[in-house]
């Protein structure tokens, strides 16, 4: 049976890895289990988001369009100029605001959309990345060129370091900031370069920023692709767009609601393309999501709940492994003292903790593996959970070093 062959291109997803990694192996019964493996927010939904749902549940019964409706794109517009300081009027809920059913799905159909599969593309990403990234320009037929992200640039890929040649076939630059996993948060002056790179070499950025709204210093809000247009004057946010989502702010990852905005010649385009690809946000789901991006209190309250786990967890980790203090995210990007798929193993066989090897979110480089003795731990569960996951690492470390 012939199907897309480049479906063949894919790799494993870092949870199938993980899932056989840990295959056969009994960890002990009197430990609870505990997953910081995947970036899943479990705090509480917020209540007066789910009474909107449903107060407008009726609403299924309705087609929704792919535009999405004025209130929820009015929102949107609204919460973006706010957030990032923008011109009064250079975001318009009409042009250069797009609902999109999570940043996931849109990260994936921007870049089959705007990919020209005959020119032999190259998409250029960091490394580690959100395999979103890597899958969807495989997909549309093009290759990958990877940035490492280490401690030796602060966890920021470093575009001084990319080859020309590799700029000439770019077509899309994906950046990610604040960071997934290592939570590091670009500069104004890191986005304008990025921004001046592809006016100079005709490519497009895509800014993923859905852990944006998740830092620990409340008076330092991470800056965004589009705060960075606006510094520069670029009010028509040329070739550039970015995704947000509720997911990580609001922690309503099941309501699958986002948006992508800027460039309004590009999201004409992509609207054309999400007419055919057939994602349209329910009414109900907007609302909630209206909801939601209206009201700023639930989510300085969850940024409240990450600090906390933060401070309590590094308190406990930090005599016994080294990792950077994100500026933003709600990840834990630490060394490893062995290999970390092997520590990933060890942790689980003899603590029931699972957390995620670095090496499954990387690709190996000329520089090696930027994953390559790293572990991800997601501090997504409550506090106590956390300390008790946090209280068995340090023990499994101290049972390493004896």
């Amino acid at each position: 049976m012939s199907m897309n062959p480049q479906l063949e291109r894919l790799h494993p997803y870092p949870f199938e890895r993980l899932n056989q990694l840990k295959a056969g192996i009994v960890p002990p019964s009197h430990l609870a289990p505990i997953s910081l493996s995947i970036g899943e927010p479990k705090h509480p939904s917020p209540a007066f988001v789910k009474q909107v749902l449903v107060d407008h549940i009726d609403a299924l019964a309705v087609y929704p369009t792919t535009k999405g409706g004025q209130p929820l794109r009015d929102a949107i517009a609204t919460w973006l100029q706010k957030r990032f300081n923008l011109p009064s009027g250079s975001i318009t809920a009409d042009q250069h605001v797009l609902p999109v059913t999570g940043t996931r799905e849109a990260l994936f159909a921007f870049t089959q959309a705007v990919i020209d599969r005959d020119t032999s593309p190259l998409v250029v990403s960091p490394n580690p990345f959100y395999q979103i990234y890597e899958g969807a320009a495989l997909l549309a037929g093009a290759d990958v060129h990877y940035l490492d992200c280490t401690d030796e640039n602060q966890f920021i890929a470093d575009l001084n370091t990319v080859p020309e040649a590799v700029w000439q076939r770019c077509q899309l630059l994906h950046l990610c900031s604040p960071g997934n996993p290592t939570g590091a948060v670009m500069s104004i002056a890191q986005l304008q370069q990025a921004i001046a790179l592809a006016d100079k070499y005709d490519f497009l950025i895509a800014s993923d920023e859905c852990y944006s709204e998740i830092y620990l210093d409340e008076d330092n809000p991470p800056p965004g692709l589009l705060d960075a247009c606006a510094q520069l004057g670029r009010t028509d946010y040329a070739r550039c767009v970015v995704f947000h989502s509720l997911s990580k702010r609001s922690n309503l990852p099941g309501l699958r609601s986002g948006f992508v905005a800027g460039d309004a010649t590009l999201l004409q385009r992509f609207l054309q393309y999400r007419t055919y690809h057939g994602c349209a946000m329910s009414l109900s789901v907007q609302a909630a999501s209206t909801a939601a991006w209206r009201d700023e209190q639930h989510v300085i309250e969850n940024r409240r709940l990450y600090a906390d786990k933060f401070a309590a967890v590094t308190d406990i980790l930090r005599p016994v492994l080294n990792f950077p203090t994100p500026q933003a995210s709600f990840y834990l990007w630490a060394e490893t003292p062995i290999d970390d798929r092997d520590f990933a193993k060890g942790l689980f066989a003899q603590e029931n903790v699972t957390l995620l090897p670095g090496q499954y979110l990387s690709r190996d480089s000329a520089q090696g593996n930027p994953g390559q003795n790293r572990v991800r731990m997601a501090l997504v569960a409550d506090i106590d959970e956390c300390i008790d996951a946090a209280q068995r690492i340090k023990r499994f470390v101290e049972n390493l070093v004896k």
